[in-house]
């Protein structure tokens, strides 16, 4: 349903019914664009790191072009190495793959290497903010605004659960091709294994996609889709309360989506706004990182610390995680045209100032 609400007493209305209050969600047949199922989908919420998927995106547009391969270097700025977690922790200078790189970005969800790809292809974050700008207009997602490729918070960088749906249909849809980043289940960095944070990998029947994303403003957020029989349906979520919820959640509606018959389900260009829309994202901090609902994440895991799921659709893996090896090096592709030039540092201290002295003669003393 959409509808016009006062965001204030929405909000409101969040904190006094957490943790079971939920955000915007749509369901999509993604061969035919029917909208299933969806709820409140042009509501502007903060992506969180479900702005990598416009991140890979930009980066398959830029392959498409002749720009670079999947074998095209990607560097460790020092910039991109101060970014804050989820991380690798890569040093500055570090050289990777794009291959790998989006790989990274898919399971560990690692800022530093997603700004490590947006300056390698582009030039600068900001250069790189623009391009994801641009593919949004492109694509149609009016109710979208980038600034950065990790998705941590920022005021200026928001999205609605529709213009999500548009851009993972869009990558399904276009590149194919590229379908494999999206199913992994773990990774192998060196002696570290790294478990896809998209917890339907491996768990519900089908699943083949296709990013989370979570911060205190933007709770836990999910673009999730399976295919069964041919068919592949879509879900995206925004500001579920926990991984566990919104896993559950997702599992639900796309299972449910499988029932659906598509007959009547309006396509999903054809879906606009009913009135105003509410020009400011939804701030959930005060809700989802409230002393209790953290303390009900932490109640909501077993004896080894795992997440505890409820839902029928979701089982235990049947086998072991398949972890893909990734690593540093291996660069033998072209740079990109806009490829910042290396800056040498030395490892020496930087001096700092000191206040203006003026030394006393021998006389005066």
């Amino acid at each position: 349903m959409m509808y016009q609400f006062c965001l204030a007493a929405w909000l409101a209305t969040i904190v006094a019914a957490a943790p079971a209050a939920a955000g915007p969600s749509i369901v999509v047949d993604v061969n035919s664009g029917r909208v299933l199922a969806e709820d409140d989908i042009f509501q502007r919420w903060y992506p969180a790191s479900l702005s990598k998927l416009m991140t890979a995106y930009v980066a398959f547009r830029a392959i498409e072009a002749g720009e670079v391969t999947l074998q095209s270097p990607v560097r460790i700025s020092r910039n991109a190495a101060k970014e804050p977690p989820s991380k690798m922790g890569y040093k500055p200078g570090s050289v990777l793959t794009l291959d790998n790189a989006l790989k990274i970005i898919m399971v560990k969800s690692a800022n530093d290497v997603a700004t490590a790809i947006g300056e390698s292809i582009a030039g600068s974050e900001f250069s790189f903010a623009a391009r994801m700008n641009a593919e949004s207009a492109r694509l149609g997602m009016t109710g979208s605004h980038w600034v950065n490729a990790h998705g941590l918070h920022s005021e200026g960088q928001y999205t609605t659960a529709h213009d999500m749906a548009v851009l993972a249909l869009a990558i399904k849809r276009e590149y194919p091709q590229y379908a494999g980043y999206f199913t992994i289940e773990g990774l192998q960095a060196g002696k570290a294994k790294l478990e896809n944070h998209n917890t339907l990998i491996g768990r519900f029947d089908g699943a083949d996609g296709m990013k989370t994303g979570y911060t205190c403003p933007a709770g836990f957020n999910l673009a999730a889709s399976a295919t069964r029989g041919g068919r592949t349906i879509l879900a995206v979520l925004l500001g579920e309360m926990s991984v566990s919820e919104r896993a559950e959640k997702a599992a639900g509606l796309i299972a449910k989506g499988f029932q659906t018959n598509v007959a009547g389900a309006p396509h999903i260009d054809m879906l606009a706004p009913a009135g105003d829309v509410e020009p400011a994202a939804v701030n959930l901090r005060p809700v989802v990182c409230s002393q209790e609902a953290r303390q009900a994440r932490l109640e909501n895991r077993d004896e080894n610390g795992d997440t505890i799921f409820e839902s029928p659709y979701l089982h235990e893996f049947t086998h072991e995680p398949r972890l893909v090896a990734v690593d540093l090096g291996g660069a033998t592709g072209p740079k990109s045209p806009y490829f910042p030039e290396e800056v040498e540092y030395a490892d020496v201290p930087i001096p700092t100032p000191r206040p203006d002295y003026t030394p006393t003669s021998v006389a005066a003393q």
